[in-house]
């Protein structure tokens, strides 16, 4: 490859990674205020129904938006096949043990532990993928992980007296993780968007069927209006935008890269708990913002400046 190629090729790189750090900003808070607002739907809605409804709505709504786009929607039949095994850990493995998490441990901070995914995902990717793990990045897991077991100190108690909540949210983890590394072992003929909505809509139907006969008809006459607003917020931001957005990372960025870009989502979830929930903020939070700013900067600012130059 001569020196233009090279330099040609670097720009592209660039340019890639500036539209993936901003979508980052954006999965950053808009997931990281879903953790609250998931609370408050489950604390009024049944699992299986809150899930049903979201799953529907966010697959609807992402492949229509990807037909208005003009977006390649079919799905050849040899992408069946891993699409379902994706739809199984992205999707239902992730929505229904981070459900059910979030009913026994408390809401600002059980995804902490869901958010130990970034090392199962560099685990998975050398592994199975043949990515390299840099010292760069292996520092951003290292001070990544400094951050999630500063918040998660306070709670070891909560832990303890309800392990299966603890493990529930670690099973979501490693599932979360399988996805990503089932994801990006394709070479996928559609569009990101489209991925995502498949997977959503594939997702709903078992979903909706166990909702049916373990939950009943579902009774939104019961919801209160903070549960309203709530729901709202979960469809429209973590479901239909946050799920896009997700799915246009991980074709922006190497595995590692882009789990340890999610980091961030937790301390966004606790400083977000505590204003719409009232949990409390101190040392700790702060002490694992610091950890977490440092793991970013590592592992995606530092590369884009050295990629702009």
């Amino acid at each position: 490859m001569s020196a233009g190629d090279q330099k040609s090729a670097a720009a592209g790189l660039t340019n890639l990674s500036i539209p993936g750090l901003i979508l980052l900003a954006l999965l950053t808070f808009t997931w990281g205020g879903n953790w609250p607002a998931m609370k408050i739907v489950l604390t009024e809605m049944p699992v299986w129904t809150f899930r049903s409804l979201c799953l529907l709505f966010g697959g609807v709504c992402l492949l229509s938006l990807a037909r208005l786009a003009k977006e390649n929607v079919r799905v050849p039949r040899s992408e069946i096949r891993p699409l379902l095994f994706c739809c199984l850990l992205n999707v239902i493995g992730w929505h229904m043990l981070t459900g059910y998490g979030l009913t026994l441990i408390p809401a600002g901070r059980a995804s902490i532990i869901a958010f130990t995914m970034p090392v199962w995902a560099a685990i998975l990717s050398s592994i199975f993928l043949g990515e390299r793990v840099t010292l760069w990045r292996i520092l951003g897991l290292i001070l990544g992980m400094a951050g999630m077991a500063v918040l998660i100190g306070p709670d070891l108690r909560h832990l303890e007296t309800a392990p299966w909540g603890a493990l529930l949210m670690l099973g979501a983890a490693i599932t979360w993780a399988g996805g990503i590394v089932s994801i990006k072992s394709v070479s996928w003929s559609i569009s990101p968007g489209a991925q995502a909505g498949w997977q959503l809509l594939i997702a709903s139907v078992p979903i909706s069927i166990g909702a049916f006969f373990l939950d009943g008809p579902p009774d939104f006459s019961t919801l209160s209006t903070d549960a309203y607003l709530a729901l709202a917020y979960v469809l429209i931001m973590a479901m239909v935008f946050s799920h896009w957005a997700w799915f246009r990372i991980m074709h922006l960025f190497p595995t590692v890269v882009a789990s340890v870009g999610t980091l961030a989502i937790p301390v966004v979830g606790v400083f977000s708990s505590a204003v719409v929930l009232g949990e409390r903020v101190g040392a700790q939070e702060v002490w694992a913002l610091l950890f977490v700013s440092s793991a970013l900067l590592v592992v995606l600012i530092i590369p884009a400046i050295r990629q702009a130059r």
